[in-house]
């Protein structure tokens, strides 16, 4: 199946009827109609319409005459209108209206609008990993650069030990983080990987020398090999909710900010175990602080304040038991440690 067909295919899920259109809102301040330009995301117009941006499966009405109707382009109309008194929207091709003859039609899907800003995760996409202690301590290893230089960048030349299979010719180097703790059980999750480069073998041996044709950060003695990633990233999601009272925490933010905001990376500790995919949607909820009740007259009376709404995440990656979100909505500061819950 090609990855046209696969993308086609997991929008046609988002466009299926749901058990929860009776829950739809719309966004009192929606227009009646608007078309779609380039550096839209499916995001940004579902936020237009609705309340509840991730619902726009709901009120999506595929039009058969309409030719692949899963994805949406620049120039698109998009019709607001009311069928039996329920809200529906409804595309119209931004094309001129002329008569063709009947002809295979191709349309590059990279044109569509994407789900979600994607310079935001670009670099996350495949590159920032998550692996486990016996990956991390047995992974080949930069040993050394080759030439005197203060900073190993692009265009330099590395020796690498523990590779042993002569059968990939390209490695993708990656930083070694520290580890992802859950915060309530202290299980140790995985270990955070950060790309920094990728570069070809020029001779294989003990140890081997790479070239560095890429890199995004300085290489150092102690980064870890892998075999370059040449998997497709997938690029469209499918905004959907994870199973009923799911709940987790924020872990970990990429580049260690400590105030969380839109568009910011976090890492969650619930994966694949817990049945998590890319495209689920958590609420995020700041951790109510524990205050003394100075009123009561009760010694040391502590009480918990309730958790507060924070924002939203939908994630774009998974792993066993970590994965990567992209805050879309941030509703006030979203801090490590903070809930993440099944709207």
């Amino acid at each position: 199946m090609t990855t046209k067909k696969l993308i086609g295919m997991v929008f046609a899920v988002l466009l299926a009827s749901s058990l929860f259109a009776a829950d739809v809102v719309l966004n009192p301040e929606h227009p009646d109609r608007y078309v779609v330009v380039k550096g839209d995301t499916l995001w940004d117009i579902s936020t237009m319409f609705l309340r509840d941006p991730w619902l726009w499966p709901e009120i999506w009405y595929v039009n058969p005459q309409v030719e692949n109707p899963h994805l949406i382009y620049p120039g698109d109309i998009l019709t607001l209108v009311y069928v039996d008194g329920k809200p529906q929207l409804q595309m119209t091709r931004g094309y001129p209206t002329e008569t063709l003859s009947p002809q295979v039609r191709v349309e590059d899907l990279e044109k569509a609008i994407p789900t979600i800003p994607l310079d935001a995760i670009q670099q996350f996409l495949t590159r920032t990993i998550v692996v486990d202690e016996e990956e991390l301590e047995t992974a080949p290893y930069v040993v050394q650069s080759a030439g005197e230089h203060v900073i190993t960048g692009v265009g330099d030349r590395i020796y690498a030990r523990g590779i042993e299979d002569k059968g990939h010719s390209v490695y993708d180097i990656f930083n070694p983080g520290g580890p992802y703790i859950d915060p309530d059980t202290d299980e140790v999750l995985g270990y955070e990987a950060l790309f920094v480069g990728r570069g070809p073998v020029e001779q294989y041996g003990d140890p081997t020398t790479l070239f560095l044709a890429e890199t995004t950060r300085e290489v150092r003695v102690g980064d870890r090999l892998r075999p370059s990633d040449r998997a497709t990233a997938v690029t469209h999601f499918q905004p959907h909710l994870p199973p009923e009272n799911t709940e987790g925490r924020i872990i970990s933010v990429i580049d260690g900010v400590t105030q969380i905001g839109q568009f910011n990376v976090v890492a969650i500790n619930l994966g694949t175990r817990e049945g998590i995919e890319t495209g689920h949607i958590f609420r995020i909820y700041q951790d109510g602080a524990i205050v003394k009740d100075t009123v009561s007259g009760k010694r040391n009376d502590m009480v918990k304040l309730p958790d507060e709404d924070a924002g939203l995440i939908m994630v774009f990656r998974s792993f066993e038991k970590v994965s990567f979100g992209l805050v879309m909505k941030a509703t006030r500061a979203i801090h490590i440690n903070d809930f993440v819950r099944t709207p």
